[in-house]
């Protein structure tokens, strides 16, 4: 089952497939601000409660090695118990001895084969943890990177088509008074506009 935090970069990359070019553009998309600003701001939620539930899997680690601690003990304290109850019957003293012997090694071997299976459960599960949260991290650096570009490709090809236009009505204002020369008040007029015009943008 995915987490909520692969359905969100799912739905971004479906997002941005369903966009539009720009026209006269194959590699520039036109996004709306809000739907994407939504789903980011979703994915920076989620993404501090993902990282927490694998690090609580890390966690377990410690939680795998003192089972397998517990079950260990218990093996050696049942096989000392046997070992006990053989050692005091008098008549099978020798064959009781050699029996031990043979219990609390194999109950040895045991717990420490236990504790080497849990050791390496364990790591497994921290590495695959950390590679699955490094993962989801990755994905996300690189869509933020994408909408950064995207972002500043929109705003540059804004301020080029606003010149553009101050440049068309200053030719007409030209043809318009061949003579006179604009005033500065006309002048400062236009370059406010264009300076409001970049704050609309950002």
């Amino acid at each position: 089952m995915s987490s909520r935090i692969e359905q969100i970069i799912d739905e971004i990359e479906e997002y941005i497939d369903g966009c539009k070019y720009q026209p006269l553009s194959n590699s520039k998309i036109i996004v709306n601000k809000e739907e994407i600003d939504e789903l980011l701001r979703e994915l920076r939620m989620k993404t501090p409660d993902e990282i927490k539930r694998y690090q609580k899997i890390i966690s377990n680690k410690e939680a795998i090695l003192n089972d397998a601690r517990e079950k260990a003990e218990a093996l050696i304290n049942e096989a000392t118990i046997h070992t006990n109850e053989l050692i005091n019957e008098h008549e099978i003293m020798q064959q009781a001895y050699a029996q031990a012997n043979e219990v609390v090694t194999l109950a040895t071997k045991q717990a420490q084969e236990i504790l080497d299976n849990a050791t390496i459960e364990a790591n497994n599960v921290r590495q695959a943890a950390m590679q699955y949260t490094d993962d989801i991290l990755a994905n996300l650096e690189n869509i933020i990177g994408h909408s950064i570009a995207t972002a500043s490709g929109h705003y540059d090809a804004m301020i080029k088509s606003l010149n553009n236009c101050n440049d068309i009505v200053k030719a007409n204002r030209a043809e318009l008074n061949p003579v006179e020369d604009l005033a500065e008040e006309d002048l400062s007029d236009i370059s406010n506009s264009k300076s409001n015009a970049s704050l609309d943008i950002m």
